[in-house]
């Protein structure tokens, strides 16, 4: 990743249409965020301060996050001093991934303020700090005492220090005759990040394969490689290789990969951080539910494989039917005393020796054994019955396991009371909502405008096959693969339509990982709820099949309501 002081640089440049833009709202979706609502240009836009340690960053954003019933303490100071205020400037520090929104509003009593916002983009020392006119900082996202940071004190009332310069040249202020100087021999990508303030690895790296394509000297091509970042950047550029990303404002020559351009930057850190970072909002609100069914899943396989060692002991039944059978025929063969007897097997005509108590007679014998085979004959019913209840069990946590592990913060409730609803676990009163709400399954448009919703949990699921879609359009759900149910609005949808409803029946199932998923499709009016079944549980015929290639590039350039 290269959120870099040079990518700063450009998103500064992309943030100017806010300047003179009045702050509408203010939101505090979680402990590492922070959205501005923005009127400017006739329109209301979200700005995103994030200083999450791997993900810290600020963009636009279009992407809806949920926010908590009461607003965070620092949430209500902002509030308090710049809602309704309008941005005079946003400005970066010198090269350094610090950003800062000059914002005037006014008091309780009316009079004019000014506050500075610094948003310091610096990986785990990232912060959000409030400042009053005099340079005191009012209050911060994180507080650094004296005894965490001893060049500077982030706290109330404390004067703000920037952050601590490195010793190195400002890429965007350096002159000419500096350049000549260092660039008067081939430098590589580690020197030049040693040497200028804001190049990561990644545009250092880009920066000498393209003096070596293009034939340029160094400090030539210097200034205009610059200047890039300060227009904003000019081609948007996301490359995925395995588990690694990469992303620039300007196109990233030097990797030999399949990229993907967004029209700008905000759109391309959307893409880069949202996934990840909502599914860290969902690991911070639902990690006692994780570790819950986990639990409860391994305590499930156990009981299974002791109920499998249960069936197997009864299924010698029969063996007990047989010796009480022989036992009685042969009673006066043999008398009380010894512990075993052998007498002659009548269906294979071959000696058996059957085991006996000396306490009991002949006949006491045989009724024990008879006693022992309808013992497990019982037994038998009742542990079958155990074993396809806890398969049951089972496929459902896991069901429910995949839904946590893919869902939105806004599903973990939902899924908490589905849970409290089957009797599996217990909510706190507070937790409880007052009001039923009705499930709310995600909306997608396909790239022709065909409307498709998706179900991210089991009372979305039922909700949308049975209630929302109607007879004659068209469901999806992963073949024989935990997922989620998938409508599309359309008795007759388009072949990219259905490629693209495919697409999210295989992503937001248990093998977005692999390849060539199959997804059935039919009409909804051929799925049915079998009596008794857990919610979403479904039976459905008259299907046919297509295979796709989960693409999460697709899903995130779908429109998405």
């Amino acid at each position: 990743m290269a959120y870099d002081g040079l990518f700063t640089v450009a998103m500064t440049k992309e943030l100017q249409q806010f300047v003179t833009g009045r702050i509408a709202r203010v939101h505090q979706p979680n402990s590492q965020e922070i959205i501005l609502t923005v009127r400017a240009n006739g329109r209301n836009d979200k700005l995103l301060f994030s200083i999450h340690p791997s993900y810290a960053r600020v963009h636009l954003t279009e992407k809806a996050i949920d926010n908590p019933p009461e607003p965070p303490m620092f949430c209500t100071l902002l509030r308090k001093h710049i809602e309704g205020g309008f941005i005079e400037s946003i400005e970066q520090l010198g090269a350094d991934r610090v950003i800062v929104l000059t914002i005037t509003a006014t008091n309780e009593i009316g009079d004019p303020i000014t506050r500075k916002l610094y948003a310091e983009i610096m990986g785990r020392h990232s912060n959000l700090i409030l400042v009053e006119e005099q340079g005191k900082i009012v209050d911060s996202l994180k507080h650094l005492p004296p005894s965490v940071n001893s060049y500077r004190t982030v706290l109330p009332g404390f004067e703000y220090i920037e952050p601590p310069k490195q010793d190195k040249e400002n890429p965007l202020t350096i002159s000419l005759n500096e350049l000549d100087d260092f660039f008067g021999m081939p430098r590589e990508p580690q020197e030049i990040v040693q040497e200028f303030v804001g190049f990561s690895p990644l545009h250092a790296k880009e920066f000498v394969h393209r003096v070596n394509t293009e034939g340029l000297s160094m400090a030539d091509a210097f200034q205009p490689f610059i200047q890039q970042f300060k227009e904003g950047g000019n081609e948007p550029t996301y490359i995925e290789i395995g588990n690694k990303v990469y992303f620039s404002p300007i196109a990233l020559t030097h990797i030999d990969e399949k990229k993907t351009v967004y029209p700008n930057l905000s759109k391309l850190l959307d893409r880069t951080f949202f996934a990840r970072a909502e599914r860290d909002r969902v690991k911070q609100q639902a990690g006692d539910l994780e570790r819950w069914i986990h639990s409860e899943l391994s305590k499930l396989r156990l009981k299974l494989k002791k109920l499998d060692k249960d069936l197997k002991r009864a299924q010698t039944l029969d063996k007990y039917q047989l010796y009480g059978e022989l036992l009685m025929a042969n009673l006066y063969a043999f008398e009380k005393g010894p512990t075993e007897v052998t007498v002659t097997n009548y269906y294979t005509n071959e000696p058996i020796t059957i085991p006996i108590s000396v306490r009991k007679t002949p006949i006491e014998n045989a009724k024990s054994y008879y006693a022992k085979y309808n013992k497990y004959k019982n037994a038998l019913i009742m542990v079958q019955e155990q074993i396809d209840k806890t398969n049951d069990d089972i496929q459902y946590f896991e069901i429910i396991m995949q839904q946590v592990e893919q869902a939105s913060p806004a599903d973990i409730e939902e899924i908490r009371e589905e849970l409290a609803d089957q009797g599996y676990l217990k909510l706190k009163k507070s937790k409880r909502r007052k009001k039923p709400t009705r499930p709310k399954p995600e909306e997608y448009i396909s790239s022709t405008g065909t409307r498709i919703s998706v179900g991210k949990n089991n009372k979305q699921n039922d909700y949308l096959t049975f209630k929302i879609a109607r007879k004659n359009e068209i469901w999806m759900h992963t073949k024989d693969i935990p997922g989620s149910h998938v409508v599309i609005h359309e008795e007759e949808p388009d072949e990219p339509t259905m490629r693209e409803a495919a697409n999210l029946a295989a992503y937001f199932s248990k093998a977005r990982a692999s390849g060539s998923v199959p997804v059935d499709y039919t009409q909804a009016r051929h799925v049915k709820k079998p009596s008794g079944a857990k919610p979403g549980f479904v039976n459905y015929f008259e299907q046919k099949t297509i295979f796709i290639d989960p693409d999460e590039d697709q899903i995130m350039k779908l429109e998405h309501r």
